[in-house]
């Protein structure tokens, strides 16, 4: 073999060893959003929860924050009469405090100008089923069926499923209904420490003291939307919290 023809041997050998002989067929590619994801009924994908902050770092369950930081979650489950969910979120505005908003499906379809003011007014919006029926007595299909249904509709006037699950009906999940939870896209269902009591309208004097009697760093508060008393109360809880040097702020600053 003559000079020439050994230098073009070496050079082949050398080429060949820089690719993979036999790189098998190409990875197919993600395929791109149906612009629909999730489905209200029992099968389908998860929503995904893109553009939502990540909860990652929380156990699947979290019913209040670190007790070392001088402030409280404002959670309200999301539903009523317009005339008085405008006027709650009047008494939050003019205070200048943004809380976390767990809306019910059908209250955010049918009020989805009320949904987008939740937003538009800087509060955060989650999912509390689409329904608001006992979650803990559904089957699993039934259960996935409403917190994806739920999602669906978060989506519909914001863009993502948002980045917080409350069951319906119940102040604590279950193993059973944190799995569908995951399954349709939530890391961690949010709990709380005190509940105020004002579904049963005790009045608003009433529910800033039940509030107030046992808040302390880190909580979370339960209260709800469509109750007269609430807004009435607004005032005079934000004062009481904040004469006890306590900041009244998101779910997602609390355990940012």
């Amino acid at each position: 073999m003559d000079r020439r023809t050994l230098l073009l041997a070496a050079g082949a050998a050398a080429l060949g060893g820089c690719s993979d002989p036999d790189p098998g067929p190409a990875a197919a590619p993600d395929p791109a959003p149906s612009g629909r994801e999730g489905s209200s009924g029992a099968a389908g994908a998860a929503p995904s929860a893109a553009g939502s902050p990540s909860s990652k770092a929380l156990p699947p369950e979290v019913d209040s924050g670190p007790r070392d930081v001088p402030a409280v979650a404002l959670t309200f489950h999301g539903q009523g009469e317009p005339g008085v969910v405008g006027g709650l979120l009047d008494a939050l505005a003019a205070e200048r405090v943004k809380v976390t908003v767990l809306a019910v499906g059908m209250w955010v379809r049918q009020q989805p100008e009320l949904a987008r003011r939740v937003l538009s007014d800087g509060h955060e919006l989650g999912n509390h089923t689409l329904n608001h029926d006992d979650i803990k007595a559904m089957s699993d299909d039934r259960a996935y069926a409403e917190i994806a249904g739920c999602a669906e509709a978060l989506r519909g006037v914001s863009g993502t499923i948002g980045r917080w699950f409350r069951p319906s009906q119940t102040q604590r999940s279950t193993p059973r209904i944190r799995a569908q939870a995951e399954r349709a896209g939530y890391a961690t269902c949010l709990s709380y420490d005190i509940d105020s009591l004002d579904y049963t309208d005790p009045g608003a004097d009433a529910i800033v003291r039940t509030t107030l009697q046992g808040v302390r760093n880190g909580s979370i508060v339960s209260l709800h939307f469509g109750h007269a008393g609430t807004v009435t109360a607004m005032p005079k809880l934000l004062a009481g919290l904040r004469d006890r040097g306590l900041r009244p702020v998101t779910a997602s600053e609390l355990l940012a």
